[in-house]
């Protein structure tokens, strides 16, 4: 795919997720598939037209959208957003399209966490996409770190990530570093907290940020992760992240999984 290509894709995903905001259903309209949109968001039905009903109690309530940043993959385009929509929130996004139309949407979102250990925000930090040629090797780096680290299946190769103790964190309850990281697992395992990666579903990534898409175990819920890293020179130098919980069956509003 062309770089004209994904930059139309990521116009049209854009335009979609600010018309939560702003009401209109031109970008609804004109960029959802009609008879052909498989709903992720375990709060909403299927189909283009419970997009539609959305948008009228979305504007109501006052609902914010803030895009800060964009990638695009193939046909799948991920954005990371703040929200304001029963209080302030950061997401992730994920449309996938065929044939210039979106036919498929994942989204995770949880409550903003203003005072962090790293005295990062969960949204700040660079956006502008570099090292375009190095997306595949980035992308292969970030999955055997999830595979190997976050699964749990080579731990002692977790510095061999890093350079050295130079690791940004915007993790709401992780200080910065790699000793930063190993303090809160630490601190985990203490408190008896369970916090388990055991699937990958999704690599999506431009230049140097690859966003990953997991399914765990966290505090005994089955929970959704996803993880937004930036790679500098074959290494993971800055993470993002945004966990929310899985709702029971009995309680979506479609049949699909969360994945």
């Amino acid at each position: 795919m062309t770089l004209n290509n994904q930059n139309e894709l990521v116009l049209k995903a854009t335009a979609v997720l600010e018309s939560l905001a702003g009401g209109n259903p031109e970008a609804i309209m004109n960029y959802i598939h009609p008879d052909q949109y498989i709903q992720h968001n375990q709060g909403l039905p299927d189909g283009r037209a419970a997009m539609l009903g959305a948008l009228a109690h979305l504007k109501e309530i006052g609902t914010k959208v803030s895009i800060k940043r964009t990638l695009a993959d193939g046909d799948y385009v991920a954005l990371h957003s703040e929200y304001d929509f029963f209080g302030p929130k950061i997401g992730f996004d994920i449309f996938r399209f065929e044939n210039g139309l979106i036919v498929e949407h994942w989204d995770n979102i949880q409550n903003r966490v203003d005072k962090t250990p790293s005295n990062h925000t969960m949204i700040d930090g660079p956006a502008t996409i570099k090292d375009i040629g190095k997306t595949e090797v980035n992308k292969a780096v970030v999955k055997s770190y999830v595979e190997n680290i976050l699964f749990g299946k080579n731990p002692d190769l977790l510095a061999s990530y890093f350079a050295g103790d130079h690791y940004i964190q915007h993790s709401p309850h992780i200080a910065d570093g790699l000793s930063g990281l190993g303090a809160a697992l630490r601190g985990l395992k203490e408190r008896n907290i369970e916090f388990r990666y055991t699937h990958l579903h999704q690599v999506i990534g431009q230049g140097d940020f690859v966003l990953t898409m997991s399914e765990g175990l966290f505090d005994g819920q089955h929970t959704s992760f996803y993880d937004l890293f930036r790679v500098e020179d074959g290494k993971i130098a800055e993470h993002w992240d945004v966990i929310e919980a899985i709702l029971p069956a009995e309680k979506r509003k479609n049949p699909n999984s969360r994945f």
